[in-house]
């Protein structure tokens, strides 16, 4: 029953990975360009390296951005604006003139301007006024200062008919119309009236112009809307380029224009579903291969379905975010922490499958992004440089060193490359190394990301596994009080460990880690225990050797479940699962062959599982060895080697590193680092001979 339990587990993981597989490929392939790829690389500047190119099918010459917003700003400006006519002021003028020149001279008390004045001078008065406003509204004045450049054509209408055209600075605006009129007085002689006829103009004068900006904007919006992108057209088979040519001037127009003709329009439909096509499997092609490289290599990671899950939600991320940014602007393309990649990986797994999902994933955004040749070199060398240079990440100032390295790394490669692109440094923007900066700022998010991921994953990296490391913990303090022989124990397990594991490269800060908690559950019952025995007395002459065999056996399963509520991960339970892996418990086995001849070996075996990682088979060789040292009497070096050697001898031939990758040169390191370690705690001596007078 238990084994089609577990095939059905089985079957929904597969199923589960299978289906992470879809979703990722799907996403990465729906953000991806839909269009074709210009096969051809060029820089301007440099020599075409390519064979003559021809023209493969007809295509436009597009024009420049430059020009194509001089075009733009010449449409605004020769476009007319339109302003609306009010010819019923003009028309009115003289007669609301009229009329107020004989309420002036009906009430001379109202005004004094006029009663020192006789009639043929009111009357001089009354017409140079008339004559200075028909100018005014000859000329046209507007209701207000509007932001229009002064060579700005207009047009003014009268009942939607065009009635003249000028300029906009021909116009007399509400700020200039004061002087205006003043000129006007100057120019007609009659400063000596300028009182009265500035009482009456400015009294009776109303902008006679209106602005339009309906039809105006329309007309300027049709006028850019007809700017043709286009300054030229290349027949098909032309010679566009010639091999050793320098790529320049119209050239570079040229082959441009004939790029963006493949990457952005498709000539039908089916060429664009082949081109989506072509695009997926290279997309489900490379995460094949870094499906198949994990399975090979790590296999449990490629069976964790959190860790799977975890490699496929990141590889998508950083594809979907990067794609964003190019849409918005690929100049910014650079400030995107891609080094967070394999900073991630490293901390979870390690540098080999690191360095594999960072490799690739840059290869896939080498589609995506501008000057793919130029991304994928800088991001491929600058993540060597972040797997080699952080290691150690949970102590702060090797993740500020890494950052810096990262960041010089980006610089001095970009600008190799703009050198080479330039061929000076005339024009070098120092704003292109304020991204890699940026960038490097923004990389040190890796810590509170690292956080996010263990709580969403529920992975353990070295910032925990530091942590953890703590023997003031809540459960070590238990350990130590209710079993202060196991917690001395687990100690001395963890230092022999931690120095195997740094002998052999493997991740020292786990096996330590693994070690400090691998006993814990004899703290449900620590008397049992001989390392917790202060008196003669042993529980265990009480009882039966199955009921002595059983409990001991339940240290692994009560550790697992005090590691569980005190919110230990799963990476730190499997070293308690798999510390004595399937070892036979000897004394009390022989002690019941003792009393029957009918005994079941795998009764006084432990459950398992087998170590299957060096840090597990370490932990394992290190508390054999370390609980089973304290039996020798007068230990000599001898007495240990031999010991060393018997004791993990003995798990190879049970073979309880069958599942982890353990090497014969691993494990003849670990014996050697064992043996020098355990004759330092026993302060083995050598022994000189007695001194003879």
């Amino acid at each position: 029953m238990s084994k089609f339990f577990k095939n059905i587990n089985k079957g929904f993981s597969r199923i589960f990975r299978i289906l992470l597989f879809i979703i990722s490929a799907f996403l990465i392939i729906y953000f991806f360009p839909k269009s074709g790829k210009f096969k051809y690389n060029f820089e301007n500047g440099r020599p075409w390296q390519s064979e003559n190119l021809y023209a493969p099918f007809d295509f436009a010459i597009k024009k420049t951005k430059e020009e194509i917003n001089d075009e733009t700003n010449a449409a605004k400006i020769n476009t007319p604006l339109f302003f609306e006519l009010d010819t019923s002021l003009i028309n009115n003028s003289y007669k609301v003139l009229n009329n107020k020149i004989v309420e002036f001279k009906s009430d001379s008390l109202s005004d004094s301007l006029f009663n020192i004045y006789d009639e043929s001078e009111i009357l001089k008065i009354q017409l140079q006024s008339y004559k200075i406003i028909n100018e005014v509204y000859s000329a046209g004045l507007t209701e207000e200062n509007f932001d229009i450049k002064n060579n700005q054509k207009i047009s003014i209408l009268n009942n939607n008919k065009l009635i003249n055209s000028t300029s906009y600075e021909k116009l007399i605006k509400p700020k200039n119309l004061n002087t205006y009129v003043n000129n006007k007085i100057i120019e007609y002689n009659i400063e000596k009236y300028k009182p009265q006829i500035y009482s009456l103009v400015f009294e009776l004068i109303k902008p006679n112009l209106s602005y339009n900006s309906i039809l105006s904007d329309e007309s300027v919006n049709e006028a850019i809307i007809n700017i043709s992108p286009n300054r030229g057209f290349i027949e098909k088979e032309t010679l566009i380029i010639s091999k050793g040519e320098i790529v320049e001037g119209e050239k570079l127009i040229i082959l441009e224009s004939l790029k963006n003709e493949y990457e952005v329009n498709s000539s039908s439909f089916s060429d664009l579903y082949l081109i989506i096509s072509a695009y997926s499997l290279l997309v489900i092609l490379s995460l094949l291969m870094i499906v198949l490289f994990i399975r090979k290599f790590e296999r449990n990671i490629y069976e964790n379905n959190n860790k799977i899950a975890f490699v496929y939600f990141n590889i998508t991320l950083i594809i979907l975010i990067t794609t964003w940014v190019v849409d918005v602007n690929s100049n910014y393309v650079y400030i995107i922490p891609l080094c967070i990649i394999p900073l991630l990986f490293k901390a979870f797994f390690d540098s080999r499958i690191a360095f594999f999902i960072h490799s690739v994933t840059i290869m896939l955004l080498g589609f995506i992004v501008p000057n793919s040749y130029e991304f994928i070199f800088l991001n491929i060398i600058a993540g060597v440089v972040t797997i080699l240079t952080s290691d150690n990440i949970y102590k702060r100032a090797n993740l500020f060193i890494a950052v810096a390295q990262i960041t010089i790394v980006y610089v001095i490669a970009y600008f190799s490359f703009y050198v080479i692109h330039e061929g000076n440094i005339e024009n070098l923007q120092i704003n292109n190394f304020a991204l890699f900066i940026l960038c490097g700022l923004l990389t040190l998010f890796i810590y509170p990301l690292i956080y996010i991921y263990e709580k969403l994953f529920s992975l353990v990296s070295d910032v925990s596994l530091l942590e953890l490391s703590d023997t003031n913990s809540n459960l070590m303090k238990e350990l130590s009080n209710k079993a202060p022989g196991t917690f001395h124990h687990s100690l001395n397990v963890a230092n022999l460990a931690e120095a195997c594991a740094n002998k052999i490269k493997a991740n020292a800060l786990l096996s330590r880690v693994g070690a400090l908690h691998h006993d814990i559950g004899k703290i449900n019952n620590p008397s049992f225990f001989t390392e917790n025995q202060l008196s003669e007395q042993n529980p265990h002459d009480q009882i039966s050797a199955y009921e002595s065999v059983k409990i001991i056996k339940e240290h692994v399963s009560d550790g697992v479940k005090l590691a569980k509520n005190a919110g230990i991960p799963e990476r730190i339970i499997e070293f308690i699962k798999t510390h004595h892996g399937t070892n036979l418990i000897s004394f009390f086995y022989n002690k019941e062959l003792n009393n029957s001849e009918n005994v079941n070996r795998e009764d006084f075996c432990y459950d398992g599982p087998k170590p299957f990682s060096k840090e597990m088979a370490i932990v394992m060789m290190c508390d054999s060895v370390e609980a089973a040292t304290k039996s020798l009497d007068k230990p000599t070096n001898e007495k240990i080697d031999s010991f060393v050697e018997n004791i993990i001898d003995k798990q190879i031939d049970d073979g309880q590193f069958v599942n982890c990758e353990l090497t014969f040169k691993n494990i003849s390191t670990v014996k050697s680092v064992l043996k020098e370690k355990l004759k330092n705690i026993y302060h083995v001596r050598v022994e000189y001979p007695e001194i003879t007078k």
